[in-house]
């Protein structure tokens, strides 16, 4: 009986990407391939020019438009020695940052110049966890924190005299459940500051302390430069975008409180745009914060931490901010810092405040100098006599 035929394979080398052939069964789309492509495109992650005109909605895979996020507000990716130097000081000593926890966009640019001493970081007190939840805010929510660390005056003083930097902001979260709201604790931190460092000029952005004003004239004389407090919205959104327990005529008093507490001092706010404010509403606020004789106020773009938070109501464009900065000097306030990425903590209205802070101190001193000369001329003429 003669052998079999050699059994002959035909194979077809087909590549991933290949058009699939008869036979072959297409994998249907799924849920994430449809997330995938409504999503944002390598464009959106390249900063461009800003250009008003370029807001633009996209469809999703159910069906709901989606606004892209806006030129204007890309930033780049935080990189550098510095940033990682800066990082790993505050592990190091178990304190935490503002520009850490509530994912603020600049921190780059913050964190990540050539040296320390142009680099501004925010140090926020009192831990990482909050009292309270406002709708806006990405910090961490709970009605009993840990307690409070005895060991973080000394460590954020010795941190920031390490750095060498001229202006430094201190910050918390609320602390609703501490007797004096952590007001005492702010206080120790200054003056241990002003200890190690008594060039360095100290910001506190305080929170309101349920009202009570003698926590807020603590902090205020406890040896700072610039007090600080947020009224975040104008008043006819402030039971939707904060947390009830804060109002905006609380902040108001919180911010007349610190004014009269130290002659001199520099009161200063922030408000979020983008919130569905009115410009009408934006007015009136700015009429109460001038009432109170604020000195400084900073305008920013509202960023939806995640999905849990209050949506955008509308990306405010570059030259709207511009319109509201001119707008509020024209008011009265000393210095208006304005723009999308502008926080409350804010490294150009830094630097314009510490300038006022020195030429201030020194033409205090020249007044003492020639008080003191002509008291000493005065004495020698009377001897004379």
């Amino acid at each position: 009986m003669p052998p079999p035929p050699p059994l002959r394979l035909s194979l077809t080398r087909t590549l991933a990407t290949a058009t699939p052939g008869a036979g072959i069964t297409k994998r249907p789309p799924t849920t994430f391939t449809d997330r995938l492509n409504s999503g944002p495109s390598f464009g959106d992650f390249i900063p461009s020019t800003p250009n008003s005109s370029e807001i633009r909605t996209v469809i999703n895979s159910k069906g709901k438009e989606i606004v892209r996020l806006p030129s204007w507000l890309k930033t780049n990716i935080p990189l550098g020695q510095n940033f990682t130097k800066i990082k790993s000081d505050l592990r190091g000593l178990n304190l935490h940052t503002v520009c850490e926890e509530a994912r603020c966009p600049n921190i780059g640019e913050c964190w990540g110049g050539s040296d320390k001493s142009a680099a501004t970081a925010t140090i926020m007190l009192m831990g990482d966890t909050c009292t309270r939840g406002c709708r806006f805010c990405s910090v961490k929510t709970n009605r009993r924190p840990p307690p409070l660390d005895v060991h973080e005056p000394e460590n954020t003083a010795e941190a920031l005299s390490r750095w060498g930097l001229g202006y430094v902001v201190l910050t918390s979260v609320d602390r609703d459940d501490l007797a004096d709201g952590g007001s005492g604790h702010f206080r120790e931190t200054i003056v241990k500051i002003k200890q190690k460092a008594p060039k360095i000029l100290v910001e506190a952005l305080t929170g309101d302390f349920m009202g009570d004003m003698e926590c807020v004239e603590r902090v205020a004389t406890s040896g700072l430069d610039v007090y600080a407090h947020n009224v975040e919205t104008v008043e006819e959104l402030t039971p939707f975008v904060r947390d009830r327990r804060a109002t905006f005529r609380q902040s108001l008093a919180v911010l007349k409180k610190a004014k009269e507490s130290k002659e001199g001092l520099i009161t200063k706010t922030s408000i979020m745009l983008g919130l569905g404010e009115t410009e009408e509403q934006l007015v009136d606020a700015l009429k109460e914060l001038r009432k109170v004789d604020v000195d400084v106020v900073t305008f920013g773009q509202y960023m939806r931490p995640t999905k849990r938070h209050m949506k955008v109501v509308e990306y405010i464009t570059p030259e709207a901010f511009e319109k509201w900065r001119v707008k509020a000097l024209e008011m009265g306030f000393m210095y208006v810092a304005s723009g999308p990425l502008v926080r409350s903590s804010y490294k150009a209205g830094e630097a314009f405040i510490e300038n006022v802070l020195k030429k201030r101190a020194a033409a205090a001193n020249t007044a003492a100098i020639t008080e003191a000369v002509e008291v000493g001329l005065d004495n020698t003429e009377k001897r004379a006599e």
